[in-house]
């Protein structure tokens, strides 16, 4: 038998959800905290409590709504609350967020709109948890002809081999690239080795008339562009 206190309990969050959702709609998502979007976002996979603790439990966890939405499922399965259902909410924001990146990228490229490139960059890839090695193949106009990853590999490294990345151009027909990895440690600050791979991929591209327009290093604390730092 359902008791006063669990229906007022059930009253003050359903009142909680349509206030969270009208702010949503009169202010846009600017006026909300991360937490309060992540709640959003669990309303649909839980449906019947108070959602509001596990928001804050997740962020205390990952430390922001990106950070929470694109960990790994078996890290979120970790936190007391966050089942199948839950889990694959997140999977589908995700999923979204990178899918409506890739789309502003293939219409706005030429490279007039630098800003939605590392955008795309960063939703793609700054909270990933090992290195990944993808590369964006251009043609003459600078339209994107194809968006491909690699290679992944651990923590700290991902092997990269500058002939392959070249070969690879060529196959497309792409007269320039713009070459993009992450930083898991969440510093994108450019490596002696990350120069020296990038320099080495120009030295090849530059007889065969491929251009390497920059690369492009993500992390959780920015982006840094190796041609902004007048290291190629």
């Amino acid at each position: 038998m359902t008791s006063e206190a669990d229906e007022d309990a059930a009253k003050h969050y359903h009142g909680h959800r349509e206030r969270l959702r009208a702010r949503l709609r009169e202010a846009g998502p600017a006026a909300l905290a991360d937490y309060e979007l992540l709640e959003l976002v669990l309303f649909r996979a839980l449906p019947q409590r108070d959602v509001k603790p596990l928001a804050k439990a997740l962020l205390a966890r990952f430390g922001s709504f990106p950070e929470a939405i694109s960990a790994e499922p078996h890290r979120l399965a970790e936190v007391k609350g966050m089942g199948p259902s839950a889990i694959a909410e997140f999977k589908i924001v995700e999923a979204a967020a990178q899918r409506f990146a890739k789309g502003a990228v293939k219409k706005r490229l030429p490279m007039g709109s630098w800003t939605e490139v590392v955008d795309y960059c960063r939703t793609s890839m700054a909270f990933e948890n090992r290195e990944i090695f993808r590369i964006l193949f251009l043609d003459k106009k600078n339209g994107l002809i194809a968006d491909e990853v690699q290679g992944s590999g651990t923590v700290d490294h991902t092997p990269v081999y500058p002939r392959e990345v070249v070969r690879r151009a060529l196959e497309l027909s792409a007269t320039a690239i713009v070459l993009i990895h992450n930083h898991p440690s969440g510093d994108p600050s450019p490596s002696t080795q990350d120069v020296k791979m990038t320099q080495e991929i120009i030295a090849i591209a530059k007889p065969l008339n491929v251009a390497v327009h920059d690369h492009i290093i993500v992390g959780r604390d920015g982006h840094a562009s190796l041609k902004g730092l007048r290291l190629i």
